[in-house]
């Protein structure tokens, strides 16, 4: 399994950096369409639509949802999408109270629409911006790096459940892990690239909230998938599961993110 891991992740780190920075924006957007797209293909099989005629619609459906959403007001969207994942909070808080409210197959459905679209639109938005390949590089940077010292530091230190009734093995040191070694290669990027002292404080914060935002994504995917009783969401990608086990971080992290980057710039 780890083997598998770590030669998948060899595949697609690549591929992930040749699509940030050398795609133009139209061909960014068409790679980005492409992720998504199968995370709404299994996102209807985790809210219970079998068939693919169905998912297939469903994944033709987050496709338009995409495209529609780039007539939206980007500051509007941004914070229709935190304000979404404060919701996705209490859900997964109340969990399994919450399941009687998710046990809606529509209700599943519709979140889907809130939880993919916005983080498609922040990786768009993103790519706009000047340095856009660099933010987007600094975010999974960010998120890649807390999922390693999460897993080691649980590994390692973890004895406090996180939540224990949404995901058994995820520990409050695990997360505290993800954050200081997320913060450990971010404050040495910064050092090195002599980043001003604004803007250092700035990155360090936005590193925080990212971190702690794409754990909330992971714990989401995960009371779906308790509901629908499966370990993952597809078997696309040896050794990961499907694709929503890989991006569910990002789905949380990327609008937030950008929300914040956004904000700062006043763009």
């Amino acid at each position: 399994m780890l083997k598998q891991r770590i030669i998948t992740s060899l595949v697609l780190a690549p591929l992930a950096l040749v699509g940030v920075f050398w795609l133009p924006l139209s061909s960014f957007a068409l790679f980005v369409t492409l992720i998504v797209s199968l995370g709404a293909w299994e996102w209807a099989n985790l809210s219970g639509c079998r068939g693919r005629v169905v998912q297939g619609a469903y994944t033709a459906f987050i496709g338009l949802c995409c495209i529609l959403s780039l007539y939206a007001p980007p500051l509007g969207l941004l914070w229709l999408a935190a304000m979404w994942w404060l919701v996705a909070f209490i859900l997964v808080k109340k969990y399994p109270v919450s399941e009687k409210l998710l046990a809606s197959r529509t209700l599943r459905l519709v979140t889907g629409v809130f939880t993919l679209v916005p983080a498609w639109f922040g990786m768009y938005q993103l790519k706009l911006m000047p340095d856009g390949a660099w933010l987007i590089v600094t975010l999974l940077v960010i998120v890649w790096a807390a999922d390693c010292g999460a897993y080691f530091a649980g590994k390692r230190f973890g004895k406090v459940k996180l939540i224990e009734r949404v995901s058994p093995k995820k520990t409050l040191e695990g997360m505290v892990g993800g954050v200081l070694f997320a913060v450990l290669i971010v404050s040495l990027t910064t050092v090195l690239s002599n980043t001003s002292f604004f803007q250092s404080i700035s990155l360090l914060g936005v590193t925080i909230l990212t971190v702690l935002v794409s754990v909330l994504g992971d714990l989401w995917e995960s009371v779906l998938k308790r509901g629908r009783g499966i370990k993952d969401s597809g078997s696309l990608l040896p050794g990961h599961g499907g694709m929503l086990d890989r991006i569910d971080s990002l789905t949380a992290a990327i609008p937030v993110f950008t929300l914040y980057i956004v904000l700062l710039r006043g763009v």
